[in-house]
C-alpha cells in the first residue's frame, strides 16, 4: 500500500511500469499462416448449395476434424501420419501426450447423415442441413459423434472395418491347379474314404500329356474366407448410426452439447432444452421450458446452450434479448429459475428499431477452466466473468462499421446471420467470423485484433494492438481505431469499403491443444496455424 511505497521512496527505489513489448515480438507471436485447404474453388454463381459447409468441430484429442454441409453429409479428416487405433486410445486416456506441430490433416471418410424429410401433419419440409456436430468419448477403438439437423439428432459410430473376401480354396497351389485335394488334408473317416480311392488315383490316364484326376477328388472343394489385406493408406473406414433421437422438438434445434460426464447431452430449440442419455433414445427430460401459456406473451427465445466444461450439473443458455442464464440442475428438475443472470443494461441513447435484433446472442462458449463466458452478438464480442453478472469484463466491437448499414442488412436479411465464436485451449484467445470471408482473432485482454481473410492465397493480416505506450494509430494509421480507442472500431473510411455479404466465415473450430484454426468459407475448409 502507501506505506510500502513510502519505504521504497526512502530507499531510493522507484516503481516503473513494465516496458511495452517490441512490435517485432508481438508480430512473431501472432504470425498466423495458411496451412491447408479442402474443397474446390468454385465461382459463386456455379456453387452447389448442398456443398456449403454448415458445421465444423475438432474432437477432444485434436486428432480428428469433422465438417457438416447443407446436403446432410458429414466429412471426417484425421491427422496425417498417425495410427487411428492408437490415437483413439490416446483420446480416451487422460495422460495422452501433446500433439507436436506442424499438424496436417487428410481425408478419412464421408457419410450421409441426414436426408430431407416432410412433416405431413404440419406441412413442413425438414431440411437435411447439418446444424451442429459434437464429438463424444471414443470407445472400443471407435469414434462417436452427434450430428443434428432441424429436428433430429443422430449418434454415429465411426470405425475401421474389416473386409472379408473369399480369396481361394484352402488347397495347396499345385493341387488347386489340378483340382485335387492331397491326402494330407484328410483325417479320420475322410482319410479312410480317401484310401479307398487310392486305386483310382493310381490309375491315372495320361492323354496328350495331361493328367486326368479321378472324379472323386474333383468334387472336393472347401471354400476359404480370409481378411482382405489392405495397405494403411487404403484402409476402409465406415460409419453406422447407433441411435436416433427424434420427436422431441417442435421448433428448430439450434444447439447440441455433450456433458462432461460423457453419458448425457442436451439439445435446444427456440423454447425448450431437452436432456438425453446417450444409451436411451426413447425418452428425454425437459430441463428448460420458456414457452408461455399464450404465445402472444412471448418476449424472448433460446438462441444457444452449452454445458459447463467440468461441472456436469451446470449449464448455460442465451436468449434473443442478449442475456445469459446459468442454471444448476441440482436445484430443481425444471431449471426455469436460473442461478445467475448475465445481462448488460441497454444504453438509452442506442435504442432503435434494430436494437433487439442485433442484441440477440448467436453463440456462447465457456473457457476450458469454466471461469469465463464468451458471447457473440451481431455487432460485438463480450467476455463475462462467471462471478460478475452486472456487466462484461470486456466488450470488443467487431461490426461497428456496419451500424450505419443496419437498414440495408435488414432488407437482405444478413442482420440475422449467426456467427460462431471459438476459444483456444488455454482460454487466452478467441476467434469469430465476419464478411468478405474474414475472421478475427482476439486475446482475452482485448489488446490485439488480428483480421485474416480465409482464402488459398497468403493471408492478408491486419493487426491492432493496445499496449502500454503504443496506440492503434501509431501501428496502423490507415485502419486504426476511431477516437476513444475501442478495440475493433474502424475508421470512418472503412464504412465505404466494399463488403461481400455472400462470402462470410460463420463456422469455425479451434484445435484443443495447438494454435490451429479450421474455418469454413462456403464450400471450402481452410486451416490456419500459428
Amino acid at each position: 500500500g502507501a506505506a510500502r511505497r513510502r519505504r521504497l521512496a526512502r530507499r531510493g527505489v522507484a516503481r516503473t511500469a513494465p516496458a511495452a513489448r517490441p512490435r517485432a515480438e508481438m508480430d512473431a507471436d501472432n504470425d498466423w499462416k495458411f496451412s491447408q485447404c479442402f474443397g474446390e474453388k468454385t465461382a459463386l454463381e456455379d456453387l452447389n448449395e448442398a456443398d456449403v459447409i454448415s458445421a465444423v468441430e475438432f474432437d477432444n484429442s485434436g486428432s480428428y476434424l469433422a465438417t457438416g454441409d447443407k446436403g446432410g453429409r458429414v466429412v471426417i479428416f484425421e491427422l496425417d501420419g498417425h495410427n487411428s487405433v492408437e490415437s483413439i486410445a490416446a483420446g480416451v486416456s487422460k495422460t495422452r501426450p501433446p500433439l507436436q506441430s506442424p499438424l496436417e490433416f487428410k481425408f478419412q471418410c464421408e457419410f450421409q447423415s441426414h436426408e430431407p424429410e416432410f412433416d405431413y401433419l404440419k406441412s413442413l419440409e425438414i431440411e437435411e442441413k447439418i446444424n451442429k456436430i459434437r464429438w463424444c468419448r471414443p470407445s472400443n477403438n471407435a469414434l462417436f459423434l452427434l450430428s443434428s439437423n432441424d429436428k433430429t439428432v443422430k449418434l454415429w459410430k465411426v470405425f475401421e472395418r474389416e473386409v472379408k473376401t473369399v480369396a481361394s480354396f484352402n488347397i495347396p497351389e499345385e493341387s488347386r491347379r489340378h483340382g485335387a485335394m492331397p491326402l494330407s488334408h484328410f483325417t479320420g473317416a475322410a482319410a479312410e474314404k480317401a484310401d479307398a480311392g487310392l486305386a483310382q488315383r493310381d490309375a491315372v490316364v495320361v492323354e496328350a500329356g495331361k493328367e486326368q484326376e479321378p472324379a472323386f477328388f474333383k468334387t472336393l472343394r472347401i471354400p476359404h474366407v480370409e481378411m482382405l489385406k489392405l495397405k494403411t493408406e487404403s484402409r476402409i473406414m465406415t460409419a453406422t448410426p447407433r441411435r436416433v433421437f427424434a420427436n422431441a422438438h417442435a421448433y428448430h434445434i439450434n444447439s447440441v452439447a455433450v456433458n462432461s460426464d460423457g453419458e448425457t447431452f442436451l439439445s435446444a430449440d427456440d423454447l425448450r432444452i431437452n436432456m438425453w442419455n446417450l444409451d436411451l433414445n426413447d425418452q428425454s427430460f425437459n430441463i428448460v421450458d420458456m414457452k408461455p401459456d399464450h404465445m402472444e406473451e412471448l418476449a424472448e427465445v433460446i438462441t444457444a446452450a452449452d454445458f459447463h466444461p467440468t461441472h456436469c450439473n451446470l449449464l448455460m443458455y442465451s436468449s434473443s434479448r442478449g442475456s445469459i442464464r446459468l442454471a444448476d440442475m441440482r436445484a430443481q428438475a425444471l431449471c426455469d429459475v436460473q442461478a445467475k443472470h448475465f445481462e448488460e443494461p441497454e444504453q438509452p441513447g442506442n435504442k432503435s428499431f434494430f436494437s433487439e435484433i442485433v442484441a440477440s446472442l448467436s453463440d456462447i462458449k465457456f473457457t476450458n477452466d469454466g471461469r469465463y463466458i464468451v458471447s457473440r452478438d451481431y455487432l460485438t464480442l463480450k467476455i463475462w466473468d462467471i462471478n460478475m453478472e452486472s456487466r462484461p469484463v470486456k466488450t470488443i466491437k467487431i461490426h461497428e462499421h456496419l451500424r450505419s448499414r443496419l437498414s440495408e442488412l435488414y432488407e437482405n436479411e444478413c442482420i440475422f446471420d449467426k456467427f460462431e465464436v471459438v476459444v483456444s485451449g488455454d482460454g487466452n484467445n478467441m476467434a469469430t467470423g465476419s464478411y468478405n470471408n474474414n475472421f478475427h482473432i482476439y486475446d482475452r485482454y482485448g489488446k490485439m485484433d488480428l483480421c485474416i481473410e480465409a482464402s488459398k492465397m497468403p493471408p492478408k493480416q491486419q493487426m491492432l494492438y493496445e499496449e502500454q505506450g503504443l496506440r492503434y494509430d501509431d501501428v496502423f494509421p490507415a485502419s486504426g481505431a476511431a477516437a476513444g480507442g475501442v478495440l475493433g472500431e474502424k475508421s470512418a473510411g472503412a464504412e465505404n469499403d466494399v463488403i461481400d455479404y455472400n462470402r462470410k466465415a460463420m463456422y469455425m473450430s479451434w484445435h484443443p491443444q495447438q494454435p490451429l484454426l479450421a474455418v469454413a468459407g462456403l464450400n471450402n475448409l481452410y486451416i490456419y496455424s500459428q
